[in-house]
């Protein structure tokens, strides 16, 4: 949730938030084809199966052709209002794990250290079966270096 400022930016990213496609004086919005399309498509299902049923997303649908807005439009209402109501429930659960993020160690995993165990993790492993400390002595020797000149070397016959 730490991507998205607020719901308008969230809208934004599912392709719910109208954008204005305007032609002189009659001033009209359509929904952007930016976005997460799969996001903007689980949205008109769900505001699809809100209007076949007798739910708040239906009251609030017919309120909109009633009041002198297109099936069109007021579908993007309703796909809006439920992209809103989408992001307030992300925010809420991803402050309800806030304090339980903050308890976890390095790589937000619970009882995850930088303290190193004797034992190791499985409980079957012993203290041989450990690596040894420091980093491990090199078995191979380094590549050679050959440098390069770019002065002309005339090959002379061996004596």
């Amino acid at each position: 949730m730490a991507r998205f400022a607020d719901r308008n930016w969230f809208a934004s990213c599912t392709g719910t938030a109208p954008i204005e496609a305007s032609s002189g004086e009659i001033v009209r919005h359509r929904l952007s084809r930016a976005g997460n399309r799969r996001m903007n498509h689980m949205i008109h299902i769900a505001a699809t199966t809100q209007i076949r049923l007798n739910t708040p997303g239906r009251a609030y649908y017919l309120r909109k052709l009633a009041s002198g807005k297109t099936k069109a439009e007021a579908m993007r209402c309703l796909k809006r209002r439920i992209s809103d109501a989408l992001y307030r429930q992300l925010l809420a659960d991803a402050r309800a794990v806030a304090p339980a993020a903050a308890e976890t160690g390095p790589g937000g995993h619970r009882g995850a250290s930088h303290k190193s165990s004797a034992a190791g993790s499985h409980p079957h492993t012993g203290t041989s079966d450990q690596p040894l400390p420091g980093p491990a002595q090199a078995t191979l020797p380094g590549p050679a270096t050959v440098r390069k000149t770019n002065a002309i070397r005339y090959f002379q016959p061996a004596t």
